[in-house]
């Protein structure tokens, strides 16, 4: 009953976040939304509704920012990490398109094998470095529909989606200790927090006209569901890995690149070529592959040590 459990949180938890992409898509190439106005105000909304939920919770929500340590590794997280991450996924959308965006985020762990194998000055096994290969191969489908002389996407939207990739391996990689030490939720709520000050000081959002566009009730509703989705989907991702493990997880996270695949098909007319679809297929399974067999090769290495 757990392990069923597990399934469905995770399984609608990467629903829920694969449809923030076409929505945020929406919102930025119809309503006259800045990138930076809408993830300032989605990262302040949701870091303060995480952080108040701990607080009702009697979580010590303070307590991280009375070590010096911690607070510096808190501060660096929040900005490199958490808000270097949501910066270039929404302006990577906002280049491209939802699933484009969301397929380069869910690319993370390519990046990951990659600073891994130059940390222990070694090469990466001989599956993951078939399984980029794979990997890059449905890249390139999905950039040219299998046609050389054809980029479908412009280059800035490129650039930003190697930014995406690098930061998602320091999003995934620099706060381990910190969410062992704090919890990953207590972590998050001020890593968001944090992200959106440091970006609304930056903008000065309180000077931005586009709090008027808060009065359309469309964009407003749109907005708010994009900050309740993501900051639910994300609840329901970390309640899954109690109950299924890390394999299953990533393979049920697939679910999160096709919702936005099949949202912006059928809602938003987007429309893909054929090698554009199998150059997606490829990827995920390639990823997926990547992510079962490194989780296989750790177990193995552990019983044999």
């Amino acid at each position: 009953m757990k392990h069923l459990k597990g399934i469905i949180l995770i399984v609608t938890g990467a629903m829920l976040w694969g449809t923030t992409g076409p929505l945020t898509e929406w919102l930025l190439k119809h309503s006259g939304m800045t990138v930076n106005f809408l993830l300032t105000v989605r990262l302040l909304v949701a870091g303060i509704a995480i952080l108040g939920f701990l607080q009702l919770t009697k979580k010590p929500v303070l307590e991280v920012w009375k070590t010096k340590y911690w607070g510096r590794q808190l501060v660096i997280y929040s900005i490199a990490g958490m808000l270097g991450l949501q910066y270039s996924f929404t302006i990577t959308i906002q280049e491209s398109n939802a699933v484009f965006a969301t397929l380069l985020q869910f690319l993370g762990p390519l990046f990951i094998v990659a600073f891994t194998s130059i940390k222990v000055r070694m090469w990466a096994p001989r599956y993951q470095v078939i399984g980029i290969i794979g990997t890059l191969v449905g890249l390139f489908f999905l950039l040219t529909n299998a046609r050389f002389d054809e980029l479908l996407v412009s280059k800035e939207a490129l650039f930003w989606g190697l930014i995406l990739g690098i930061t998602f391996a320091i999003y995934t990689l620099y706060p381990v200790h910190l969410m062992s030490e704090w919890g990953v939720l207590l972590v998050v709520g001020w890593g968001m927090l944090i992200g959106g000050i440091v970006l609304g000081m930056g903008t000065f959002i309180w000077q931005s006209e586009e709090w008027i566009l808060l009065a359309d009730m469309k964009i407003f509703l749109i907005l708010a569901s994009i900050i309740f989705f993501s900051t639910i989907a994300f609840v329901l991702f970390l309640s899954s890995m109690k109950y299924i493990s890390p394999v299953l997880t990533s393979i049920l996270s697939t679910m999160e690149p096709l919702t936005a695949m099949v949202i912006s098909v059928v809602v938003f007319s987007t429309s893909f070529g054929f090698w554009q679809v199998i150059g997606i297929f490829l990827m995920l399974t390639c990823v997926t592959w990547i992510s079962v067999a490194s989780e296989k090769a750790e177990k193995y290495n552990q019983t044999d040590s």
